[in-house]
Order: structure tokens, then C-alpha cells, then sequence
């Protein structure tokens, strides 16, 4: 690994809450993204990310105030998704104080997308967000995992390996792999399907779902994530971000 990891945390934001639940369902509320994002940046948070976890799914745009609130406070990179749908949605988010934006359902309905923002912004700026699970009965991929939207309420039937490597091809800057069978579940992260994406794109990858101690984040940094990524075990206070980086370290990864 040439980088050192980075560790995200992850604010999931309703209606201008933090939220977590198990699989996407049953969110509960984790506080002010603001002053959450705040907190982060002083522990040592290598970047935060902001997910807008309904705006694909209640058909809205991004909330551009708090994105922006958020960034006025937050010195590391801020990383927000969530109902973005063309580079117009980008350029808004980038002028609100965004570093990079993330794209997943849209991109998935047309992938040429990530070739428009990529021209237009540059590939740094643009993180694919693919939420995959491992195959359902009934469905069928190479790899056997599949592309899920609408956080994680709709399979696609696409190949969720597959489309990682597509959307390196197209010009994504990262991906972030989120595997929706672990998230919430604090079990640890997918490290087959961390392998198998690592396998075929050479873009930085960042580890997301599952996360519960802290030997789950080596194991992903091991398992060939640039990132990982996590949010109940950082909001409830199971974990800091220090105990985790002090893992790595102790494991020989480098870290920031």
C-alpha cells in the first residue's frame, strides 16, 4: 500500500439529522451533522463524508445548506452524496462547500454521467458510491454480488465488481464499496468483496459497512482498502477514530 489509510466517518443525513439504523431501516437519530463533523475533524478524521440517505429515494436535492454550514466548520476533505443526478448538482454542491461528491443511482440508470462530471471537475472530485450486496435468490452475477439502489431497497441485477471497474474506466476518482449485507451490523466489513473489487480497479477504494472494532478496520486495510469508512460505531462512541488509527499502526498499516 503506497498511501496511508484513511478513516471516514460517515454522517447519514435525513432531513438534516444524523440518522443510523441496521441496513438502512429503523434509523435512529445520532445528533447535528454540523457539530458532528466538527468533533470528527478534531479527532483526527482524515475526511468526512456526508450521505443525504434519502435524497435518491424521496426524489429531492441534497440539503445545500447543511452541506454548507458543515464545510464552514470542517477542515479535512468533506465528501457529499446523495440525490446527485447531473454535473449542475455537482457544480451546486462544489460551490457549497463540498471537496468531492459522491454519484450512485443516477450513475447506475446512466453511467455516462460519471464521464461528465470527470471532464468537466476532474476525476479527484467524483467518488462512485456502489451499495452491493451478495446475490438473492433469484438473481445471478459473475461475481455474485449485485448493484443495490435506493439504500439498498432495490437490486439491479448488476454485477457490483463489474460496475466498479466500469466506472473507474469512465473516469471515477475512487469507490466507495458499501457492502449492504454488513451495514449496521458491526460484524465486520466484506473482505471477499473488498478483494474482489481491489482485484480489478487500481483507483483508491474505500471500505464501508460493518464496521465494530477496530481489528474489522485492519482487516479491511488488509484486505486492500485505500479508506474505511463507518458510522454507528463512531456516532454511539463504541470507537474513536484515535483507537482505530492506533490499530492500524500496530499492524504496520500507515495511517495519517
Amino acid at each position: 500500500m503506497s498511501t496511508a489509510v484513511r478513516v471516514i466517518p460517515c454522517l447519514d443525513v435525513d432531513a438534516g439529522r444524523v440518522v443510523k439504523g441496521v441496513n438502512f431501516v429503523d434509523l435512529r437519530d445520532a445528533g447535528d451533522p454540523v457539530e458532528l463533523a466538527r468533533a470528527y475533524g478534531l479527532a483526527g478524521a482524515d475526511e468526512v463524508t456526508f450521505l443525504d440517505v434519502t435524497a435518491s429515494s424521496g426524489d429531492r436535492a441534497t440539503t445545500y445548506d447543511v452541506v454548507g454550514r458543515t464545510a464552514d466548520e470542517v477542515f479535512v476533505p468533506l465528501t457529499v452524496g446523495g440525490g446527485v443526478r447531473s454535473p449542475e448538482d455537482v457544480d451546486r454542491l462544489l460551490r457549497a462547500g463540498a471537496d468531492k461528491v459522491g454519484v450512485n443511482t443516477a450513475a447506475i440508470a446512466r453511467p455516462e454521467l460519471i464521464s461528465e462530471i470527470a471532464e468537466r471537475f476532474g476525476s479527484q472530485v467524483l467518488v462512485l458510491s456502489v451499495d452491493a450486496r451478495r446475490c438473492a435468490e433469484g438473481t445471478e452475477t459473475p461475481s455474485g454480488y449485485e448493484v443495490t439502489t435506493h439504500g439498498g431497497r432495490q437490486g439491479t441485477g448488476i454485477d457490483a465488481v463489474e460496475w466498479a471497474r466500469r466506472g473507474a474506466e469512465l473516469g471515477a476518482g475512487e469507490i466507495l464499496l458499501n457492502s449492504m449485507d454488513a451495514d449496521g451490523t458491526t460484524a465486520g466489513f466484506d473482505l471477499d468483496m473488498i478483494r474482489d473489487v481491489r482485484a480489478v480497479v487500481s483507483i483508491p477504494l474505500i471500505a464501508s459497512g460493518g464496521a465494530g472494532t477496530p481489528q474489522h478496520f485492519v482487516d479491511a486495510a488488509l484486505a486492500g482498502a485505500d479508506a474505511v469508512l463507518a458510522a454507528s460505531v463512531f456516532h454511539f462512541g463504541t470507537l474513536s477514530i484515535t483507537e482505530v488509527k492506533d490499530a492500524m499502526r500496530a499492524a504496520g498499516i500507515e495511517v495519517r
